[in-house]
């Protein structure tokens, strides 16, 4: 971009500042629109320093993003208007202005300047694309896989015995009119789960609409949920609900915990009773929906906080399914790196065989708190540097090679000791170093680690560590 393109730039202000490192990792992040209260900035800083920026953002194409490009480039990128969701779902469109930085002619990141232009209209736009894609589902009702659903049971990669018995459990009450609850840590595959039990029900060439209900506003997403009648407040117009879209198939309402208590009250009354009537009507109208809901926290968790009505979650709880975070499936581990690794080879044009026996051992006893998804954007973000051969330590994000010197001292044991021990003593000595650089803080050296604090008080009494 030349000094004449940036002159024609057309952003009177900002409101949105990121700062990537060279390998994609996100150093700083803030956001001072309006629209995002201030618990929810602070959510969204904590959860989004030291993660890959592509696993901040995962439904952004990588060849789309300016961030992505601009590190790629090592020029500066202006765009007028960019799409995308964020990984709770959250909607945004923005005019961004992406600078790298650069010593030596060496780009070293990118600093992301942004204006949010989201509008009414952008946060309801795909409401009215499952509108259109529920039309074709019924206007082709014998042809298969015209709802959104892409994944099947034969997707989900796994050799751990508890997420076996998941899929078959699942296999078993896929036709079921039950609904379902799915729960399991951010980034465990539950959005896999839930389209594999559509894909292998009864109803797979029904609609299937998955909702995500922290992504809305709670005024929008109860007519986005039942559908409104012409007048019912400004500007509304005879609209068909989530329900009446999914009629026939299977409503996903990821994330149920976040829906206000009012509307889990409504909702429940529609799962009893099996009719919806539009907000401003006086109709009700009869559907057959499959709900499954999931949650990123513990359901019992989530009602001592009164996050969800009792009453609710043991309507939804017909049938459950606990996913296993990933450093409790540590056999996983290798053939997911396989499969990422195949599959970006393709999307890059990579030819990377594997990854090194140091990197094997950093993956075995890293905690992976963002789960496969972490893992997937780790290996992305190292494709998008090494072009064939091993993954090497250097390729990974900073995060991870800095955690790695704390296990260098494995390759000088001369016997082979069990997995968990050799874990559980890499732990301690990360522990150990967070401390000791936190100046005996636990609470700083749970924010370098990543871990709530009552955790790493836990650790710090189970391995007997002094605090000084």
């Amino acid at each position: 971009m030349s000094t004449k393109d940036l002159k024609n730039i057309n952003m009177d202000y900002v409101d949105g500042i990121l700062i990537v490192d060279n390998t994609g990792k996100i150093v700083y992040s803030v956001r001072y629109n309006p629209r995002f209260d201030e618990n929810y900035k602070e959510k969204e800083y904590r959860d989004f320093i030291n993660k890959n920026y592509l696993e901040a953002y995962p439904a952004l194409d990588s060849e789309e993003s300016t961030i992505i490009n601009c590190l790629k480039s090592g020029i500066p990128i202006y765009k007028n208007n960019q799409a995308f969701q964020d990984y709770e779902g959250r909607p945004y469109n923005t005019q961004n202005l992406t600078i790298p930085i650069i010593r030596r002619g060496k780009v070293l990141g990118a600093i992301e300047l942004s204006k949010d232009i989201t509008s009414i209209q952008d946060l309801s736009k795909d409401y009215s694309s499952m509108k259109s894609i529920s039309e074709c589902v019924r206007g082709n009702s014998r042809k298969k896989n015209y709802s959104t659903v892409k994944y099947s049971f034969e997707d989900i990669i796994t050799r751990n015995h508890e997420m076996i018995e998941n899929i078959n459990k699942a296999k078993l009450i896929a036709d079921s009119p039950s609904s379902i609850l799915v729960y399991g840590e951010t980034g465990t595959g539950k959005e896999l789960f839930v389209q594999s039990i559509h894909n292998d029900s009864i109803r797979r060439n029904k609609p299937f609409i998955a909702q995500n209900c922290a992504a809305l506003p709670e005024n929008l997403f109860e007519s986005i949920l039942f559908g409104s009648a012409k007048g019912a407040f400004t500007g509304a117009v005879d609209k068909q609900g989530l329900f009446e879209i999914a009629d026939g198939g299977t409503l996903f309402l990821d994330e149920i915990n976040s829906m206000s208590m009012n509307l889990q009250a409504k909702l429940l009354r529609v799962l009893q009773d099996g009719v919806v009537r539009r907000i401003g009507d006086s109709k009700n109208r009869k559907v057959d929906v499959r709900i499954i809901a999931a949650m990123n926290v513990d359901p019992m968790e989530a009602i001592n906080k009164r996050c969800i009505r009792e009453d609710l979650f043991y309507r939804l709880n017909v049938m459950s399914i606990k996913l296993v975070p990933l450093r409790k499936r540590k056999e996983d581990i290798l053939i997911l790196v396989n499969h990422f690794i195949k599959k970006y080879n393709i999307l890059l044009n990579r030819q990377v065989v594997g990854i090194s026996k140091e990197v094997e051992m950093l993956f075995s006893a890293y905690h992976w708190p963002g789960n496969v998804r972490e893992l997937q954007h780790v290996i992305e973000g190292a494709m998008n540097i090494v072009k064939n051969g091993k993954i090497k330590m250097k390729h990974l994000p900073i995060y991870l090679s800095e955690t790695a010197e704390n296990i260098s001292f494995y390759d000088e044991m001369e016997e082979i000791q069990p997995l968990n021990d050799v874990v559980e003593a890499v732990e301690k000595k990360i522990i150990v170093k967070a401390l000791k650089k936190a100046g005996g803080n636990v609470s700083k050296a749970a924010k370098f680690l990543n871990i709530p604090r009552q955790t790493l008080q836990y650790k710090i009494t189970k391995y007997n560590i002094l605090v000084e």
